[in-house]
């Protein structure tokens, strides 16, 4: 059965501007966040290494944005980690969160520059504690592209990434990433956890900016 309606191109009307009283599950994601003791597994020719890491994640709100009849609200965010040992960035990432009202679907995109970007699609906990997305390679929906190296070397077959939120407010994730590495007979799990404490709150999206303004 078709879910989706025949009027592919009307958008809804009367659209609430204000993205933060929108954003229903992922409400508790809005703000800039910080965690120190984040915790990466990943392969190395001698085997896996352990990193513990330091993160920092701004998540701002942006405009209602509509597909047709599909209207997502969500936050745009960026992740940057390095380490207590090195200046260097250690990993950078780009991308959406996104929430569809009208059918429970949360998606993440995100962008990485190694050449890797993915669309991962999940849901809400019932209780509101966790959401979980999760994108697999060869999907047309929840996929996964990378470069050819990439592909190559450290081909990643699937991505699934947990968040739990606890009773003080801040908030944790589990992110688990399948990798085939080239000559391993196994596939790897590369896997990161970090914890994030609040450190700023977020700026009204650009819409609820100016509507608010006009309305002063």
């Amino acid at each position: 059965m078709n879910p989706f309606p025949e009027d592919i191109f009307t958008e809804p009307e009367d659209v609430d501007p204000n993205t933060l009283a929108n954003l229903g599950p992922l409400t508790r994601l809005a703000g800039t966040w910080e965690g120190k003791k984040g915790v990466d597994l990943n392969p190395k020719a001698e085997g896996p290494e352990r990193r513990v890491y330091l993160e920092r994640i701004e998540m701002q709100p942006i405009d209602p944005q509509a597909n047709g009849p599909q209207l997502f609200y969500g936050l745009r965010y960026h992740v940057h980690i390095n380490t207590a040992e090195e200046d260097i960035t250690f990993h950078d990432q780009v991308g959406y969160w996104l929430w569809d009202a009208a059918t429970g679907l949360i998606l993440q995109t995100l962008a990485i520059p190694r050449g890797q970007v993915l669309l991962a699609g999940g849901a809400a906990s019932p209780d509101g504690k966790s959401l979980s997305v999760s994108a697999r390679r060869g999907s047309t929906e929840h996929g996964i592209a990378s470069t050819a190296f990439l592909e190559y070397a450290f081909r990643t077959d699937a991505y699934d990434l947990k968040i739990t939120f606890n009773p003080d407010g801040s908030w944790s994730y589990v992110s688990d990433t399948t990798l085939v590495v080239r000559g391993r007979a196994e596939p790897f799990r590369h896997r990161d956890v970090n914890t994030l404490v609040k450190v700023a709150e977020p700026t009204p999206n650009p819409l609820a900016l100016i509507v608010a303004a006009q309305q002063a």
